[in-house]
């Protein structure tokens, strides 16, 4: 992408697609900076559109907590750094 993007409401596949790849870039920037509030925003925008798109099997929140981590490629010790 060149210059600052622009985000709206994922609608497709290739919406939340384009948004994740984004995500992957801006996901280790600094807090305050453009950036972390633009991972912010794709966070909540990837979020809505993954609500919309499935219904989730009744797991226990513990286990669901492990499945995205796996989903995002993080481990515990990724996990333990961000308290």
């Amino acid at each position: 992408m060149t210059g600052k993007p622009q985000w709206y409401l994922i609608e497709s596949e290739d919406d939340y697609n384009n948004a994740v790849s984004r995500y992957e870039q801006v996901k280790r920037t600094s807090k305050g900076s453009d950036e972390h509030k633009e991972k912010l925003l794709l966070a909540h925008l990837i979020s809505q559109y993954e609500k919309s798109q499935e219904d989730l099997p009744e797991v226990d929140p513990v286990e669901l907590i492990k499945i995205r981590m796996e989903d995002f490629g993080y481990k515990p010790a990724d996990l333990a750094k961000e308290s």
